[in-house]
This record gives structure tokens, sequence and C-alpha cells, in this order.
């Protein structure tokens, strides 16, 4: 099996939060790798391994990153491929980390989820591989049905909740 997914981060303290994008892809039966390179402390690894991830089969970069969040860009500037930045709450409650990533000049794009979101860009990019892969498609809808069956179930259990004053 040969990853079509990427998922970088700049250090192992990461790992909490991008596990939920892990966790997501393998639900997904997505094949993914899972690296940690640092824009700062290797910056050589980061761009040989941006410039040979597509001859690797890799379709979509996921890249969290955290304080100067500059992990994510650095990867975009150096592929073709589509890069998801995560920006990993730290300093500042993780709004230092998500202007990095969203600041980027042009001709170097970095679609940005929130905050601590890595499930979010493990859906997008599952998003992006389903336009190429019905099974993929598929699976992405109906995990979305599933979130809508939630809230009618949350809305059922509510229902039963009892106030005085509570009209529905």
């Amino acid at each position: 099996m040969k990853p079509i997914v990427s998922i970088i981060m700049g250090s192992t303290s990461d790992l909490p939060v991008m596990e939920k994008a892990c966790k997501f892809l393998d639900e997904m039966h997505i094949p993914f790798e899972v690296n940690a390179l640092s824009a700062h402390r290797t910056p050589e690894a980061v761009e040989s391994f941006a410039k040979g991830a597509r001859q690797r089969g890799i379709k979509v970069i996921i890249a969290g990153a955290g304080m100067a969040a500059a992990l994510p860009g650095v990867i975009a500037a150096s592929t073709t491929l589509p890069v998801i930045g995560v920006p990993i709450k730290g300093m500042l409650d993780g709004l230092d980390a998500m202007l990095s990533i969203i600041q980027m000049p042009p001709g170097i794009p970095v679609a940005t989820v929130g905050v601590n979101g890595a499930m979010n860009a493990a859906i997008l990019a599952a998003e992006m591989l389903a336009l190429s892969d019905e099974d993929i498609c598929q699976r992405i809808e109906a995990y979305k049905q599933g979130l809508g069956a939630k809230i009618e179930k949350a809305n059922e259990e509510l229902a039963q909740v009892k106030y005085d004053n509570k009209t529905n």
C-alpha cells in the first residue's frame, strides 16, 4: 500500500492534534504517511520531501505547525501538490500560527483549517481525492450523512428533556 496523503508536523509534540487526521484517514481507508519535519531545524529535509512527494505518489499534504508555523508554506513553496495547513495552538491560542499560515504570498497557496483542526484537514484532503476516486467519494458521502443522523438523534434526546417552561 502506497500513501496518497502525507501528514507532516513540526515535531512529535504536535501528534495529539494531528492524530485526529490520522484516525479519520484510517477510517476512510485512505493510505497515508506521517512524519515530523521542521522548517527551521531540518530545512533541507523539508525541501527534499516537498520536491519528491509527487513522484512518490502523494496527492495531498497536510502540514501542522505551531508558533511561527512556517512548515506549510515552506512545503507549498517546493511542490505543486495541494497543501492544507493546520495551525496548532501554542502561544496566543494558535492565532500566531493561523496568521502565519493564511498570510501566504501570491503564487504559494496553502489551504487552512481552524486552530487544531486536523480532522477538518483530513476531511478536506479526502474531498479533494474524491474528485477522482468514486470509492472515497462514497465513503465521504456516508460520513456526512452520519453527521446529519447524529443531529437528528440529539434532537430526539433533547425532546425527552423536561422543564416546566420548555415548549418543545
